[in-house]
C-alpha cells in the first residue's frame, strides 16, 4: 500500500460520498428503530496510517467501547466503530431515556444492547454503500461489542494488515437528535482491509495499487 498518496482529491470525495450515503441509511434505520428523528453526518473521511488512527481515539491505551465486526467476500476485512467511553454514555443516555447509565456502576444490558445495536446498523449500512459503490460482494458477519484498550481492540486486524502495508480508511461519524447537533456522539469508524483488499477496493475507484 505504498501507493497510497496516489488518492486524490477525487478519490476521497467518493469515499466521503459512500459514507454519506451509509451515514443517511444508518440514520433511517435508527429512527425507525427509535421512533424518533435520527440525523447523522460524516464531518471527515481520510485515509491514516496505524499511529494516526491510534491518535485519533487518544492513543493505543485509550479505553473505548467498540463494535467489531468481520467482512468476508471479495474484499475481507474488520470493521469497528469506535466511541471514547463519555460519548458511548451520551449515546445510550440519549437513546435509552436511562439517564444514570455509567460504565463506571454496573452496566444495564438494554444500555449495552442499544449500543451494539448502533455498531450493528452503521457497519451494515457502510457496508452496504461500499458494495454498491464498488460492485463487489460483501457479507458482515455478527458484530460484537468490546470495552477495552483500543490497541487490543486493533490488534487483530493491525497484525493482518502490517504483513504489507499500514493503513486503514477512517469515517468520522456524528449521530445527533434531529435539532438538536449540540447534543452530537462524536465516532470514528474504521475500515481495515486485509492486504489483498486494498487492489480490489481502490481498483473500483479508479486507482491501481502496486
Amino acid at each position: 500500500m505504498s501507493n497510497v498518496n496516489r488518492l486524490n482529491a477525487d478519490h476521497m470525495d467518493v469515499l466521503r460520498e459512500i459514507g454519506n450515503i451509509g451515514a443517511g441509511n444508518a440514520a433511517t434505520a435508527l429512527s425507525k428503530l427509535l421512533n424518533k428523528k435520527i440525523e447523522m453526518k460524516v464531518p471527515n473521511v481520510q485515509v491514516v496510517s496505524f499511529d494516526e488512527m491510534m491518535d485519533l481515539v487518544g492513543g493505543a491505551e485509550q479505553v473505548v467501547a467498540a463494535v467489531f465486526l468481520r467482512i468476508e467476500g471479495e474484499a475481507p476485512g474488520n470493521m469497528f466503530f469506535v466511541l471514547s467511553l463519555p460519548q458511548a454514555e451520551q449515546f445510550i443516555k440519549q437513546m435509552t431515556g436511562d439517564h444514570q447509565f455509567s460504565f463506571a456502576s454496573p452496566q444495564s444490558d438494554l444500555g449495552l444492547s442499544a449500543l451494539q445495536e448502533l455498531g450493528n446498523i452503521l457497519a451494515g449500512s457502510y457496508l452496504s454503500a461500499l458494495a454498491d459503490f464498488t460492485h463487489l460482494k460483501l457479507y458482515p458477519s455478527v458484530p460484537a461489542l468490546t470495552i477495552d484498550m483500543i490497541g487490543a481492540i486493533l490488534q487483530y486486524g493491525l497484525l493482518e494488515l502490517s504483513r504489507v502495508g499500514d493503513y486503514a480508511i477512517v469515517i468520522d461519524t456524528a449521530v445527533h437528535e434531529e435539532h438538536q447537533p449540540q447534543d452530537s456522539v462524536n465516532g470514528h469508524f474504521f475500515l481495515l482491509p486485509d492486504p489483498d483488499s486494498f487492489t480490489p477496493i481502490f481498483r473500483s475507484l479508479g486507482v491501481e495499487l502496486s
